[in-house]
């Protein structure tokens, strides 16, 4: 295939478009975007107040998605997510009242504020692209996008995420404080108005949907797909992970890496693109031996070291 000049032209309008509201922040709204278009899940972890939830709404109202927010408490439900069947006596039947998670792209707020059980009800929503109520099956809407937001698990009232939750996340990736000059650029331009207010969409659900089809066209070489392998298979047999990156990491490496290579204008992947993503998607994946983490050992320093060690494919791509 071939990425057209449009095409092109509509990736690099809705990273514009999110810039227009987060100062300083292309790299997050790319990632995000990327996630998006390869059809994954984004975690986003950081303190509070540096814009996580104000990126999930600027990429919602870039693409034109009906959007819905979804707070996380230490009472909330796994039905109050879901949705839940309730009896009608005038009709005599169950009337499925949908949930939140019947939405285009969710913001999950503080996920790790509620309780497992409550996390748990986005699991088969984040990986099937539905719900299960009283025996029925509904199907989410297309296309389907989480971005859940945590506090760092050192907060108070917090609840870390279980590795299958974990694993379902494409990415994970942090925002970080804005520089001196960002940070006065958004005084300046929230001073009299929010900017939020006053973004439009870019492209449409429609046009959104075809983009998704075209990044699973991207040109994957075997040694591309190779290499993601004996990444993977590293975090597995390095001596200081205790469970390493599983089959589920290795695809969502290769949709991730085919959605950087789409987004950058190209038709195939390089070594590049995987070295530059293999981070933010294994690195939650990976859990550390208790004597690493008493070390100050992070899952970061280890995905450094395997990519030390692990061989880079030379072959000439794209040809």
């Amino acid at each position: 295939m071939t990425i057209t000049r449009e095409t092109n032209s509509k990736v690099n309008s809705i990273i514009e478009n999110i810039e227009k509201v987060m100062i300083g922040k292309r790299d997050v709204a790319e990632l995000s975007l990327i996630a998006l278009l390869a059809q994954g899940h984004v975690l986003l972890e950081d303190v509070p107040g540096v814009g996580k939830t104000m990126m999930v709404r600027s990429l919602a109202k870039s693409v034109g998605a009906n959007f819905r927010r979804i707070q996380f408490t230490p009472d909330l439900l796994p039905s109050d997510v879901t949705g839940v069947s309730i009896y009608n006596p005038k009709e005599m039947e169950f009337q499925f009242l949908p949930g939140p998670i019947l939405g285009n792209i969710i913001l999950a707020d503080e996920i790790n504020r509620t309780s497992p059980k409550t996390q748990s009800a986005l699991l088969e929503a984040m990986e099937e692209s539905s719900v299960t109520i009283d025996g029925v099956t509904h199907q989410l809407q297309k296309p389907f996008f989480v971005m859940a937001t945590q506090n760092p698990i050192e907060y108070e009232g917090t609840y870390p995420l279980p590795e299958a939750q974990l694993d379902r996340f494409l990415l994970k990736m942090k925002m970080g404080y804005p520089t001196h000059e960002e940070e006065m650029d958004v005084l300046t331009r929230v001073q009299t108005s929010a900017p939020i207010e006053e973004l439009n969409s870019v492209v449409t659900l429609e046009e959104l949907i075809m983009l998704q089809a075209e990044v699973k066209k991207i040109y994957v070489d075997a040694t591309i797909k190779k290499y993601i392998v004996d990444l993977a298979a590293e975090t597995r047999t390095h001596p200081n992970v205790y469970l390493g990156a599983s089959p589920r990491g290795s695809i969502a490496l290769m949709r991730a890496v085919q959605s950087y290579a789409f987004v950058q204008g190209r038709d195939y992947v390089i070594p590049d693109d995987v070295q530059y993503l293999v981070k933010a998607v294994f690195s939650h994946r990976i859990i550390l031996k208790s004597e690493a983490k008493f070390d100050g050992i992070t899952a970061e320093d280890i995905m450094d070291e395997i990519m030390d060690t692990v061989q880079v494919p030379v072959r000439r791509l794209g040809s």
